[in-house]
């Protein structure tokens, strides 16, 4: 029933059918769990409007295509899923989250070929990063002395669940003070944090690490945003001396959008307020949530 979802706040899609999210499950034997052979992708809805949800929907189907995986409908009918999720919550503002996982092939067998692949969905509550306040004012970041899985390795590209680098320098950064952290590279350059990209302004030029990171949907908002603003903004290769002498940083993220960081390990990033700047891409990102080009 529909009290159900609208009493719970939030809504699953399970197995082909719709329920409350107290009622989805998922097997612990799943590949998904055990080996964190999945992969997802996380949308947001603000005021009843998906944000870019198109390039989230290609980014997903491209991550299950490079794991070799399949979903059980189109990206038409994935899309109306995510919607009906929403809608059967009552919500305005919105986290949503897709997975895909490997499944589990049938008992004593071990050729993931064999797997029956798995597809998920929820909608919650929005999850912030930051709340408001922190963003207004700016948060502390540190620099990870725990380097980041290499993309040799693990293709950051395919949004994954191999966090456990990011969640130790978590730990790390939480002992230094600090809200956020960014991990570098083997060759010590700054890639990525938990959940967000980075971007660092140097004589009004801004640069976002290219390598070892995903290809954030926000990521790409700013790099387009600048373009509107007529800001120079490029993805390359960011050294952390040049992070660390920036006029300006800021973190991009689905569950946050623009974030200014005013402290790097406890010094002053410019004069230790949001950059001017970061406030006006701040500004930009929120309005054109509702402009029907960037929303649906």
């Amino acid at each position: 029933p529909l009290a159900a979802f609208l009493a719970s706040d939030a809504a699953a899609y399970m197995n082909g059918e719709y329920v409350p999210i107290t009622d989805a499950k998922i097997s612990i034997l799943d590949w998904g769990m055990i080996r964190s052979d999945c992969t997802y992708d996380v949308a947001h809805v603000w005021k009843g409007r998906f944000f870019r949800l198109e390039k989230h929907l290609d980014r997903f189907l491209k991550g299950v295509a490079k794991l070799r995986m399949q979903l059980p409908f189109d990206k038409e009918a994935l899309e109306e899923t995510l919607h009906k999720c929403v809608a059967l919550t009552g919500l305005d503002d919105a986290y949503v989250s897709m997975t895909c996982t490997r499944g589990r092939p049938t008992g004593g067998v071990r050729d993931p070929r064999l797997a029956k692949n798995n597809f998920y969905c929820f909608a919650i509550p929005f999850v912030w990063l930051a709340n408001q306040e922190q963003q207004e004012r700016g948060l502390h970041m540190h620099v990870s002395s725990i380097p980041r899985i290499p993309p040799e390795s693990v293709d950051p590209t395919v949004k994954n669940y191999h966090w456990l680098d990011m969640e130790m320098s978590l730990f790390e950064a939480y002992e230094n003070d600090a809200n956020f952290v960014v991990l570098k590279d083997m060759e010590g350059n700054i890639t990525e944090g938990p959940g967000y990209n980075v971007f660092a302004l140097h004589g009004g030029k801004w640069t976002t690490p290219t390598r070892g990171v995903l290809e954030g949907i926000t990521r790409q908002t700013v790099l387009d945003l600048c373009k509107e603003l007529n800001v120079t903004a490029e993805a390359g290769t960011l050294t952390e001396a040049a992070f660390r002498g920036a006029d300006e940083i800021l973190v991009t993220s689905t569950a946050g959008g623009v974030i200014p960081i005013v402290k790097l390990d406890g010094k002053n990033v410019g004069d230790g307020t949001p950059g001017p700047v970061t406030t006006r891409l701040r500004q930009l990102y929120c309005k054109n949530h509702a402009d029907p080009a960037w929303s649906s």
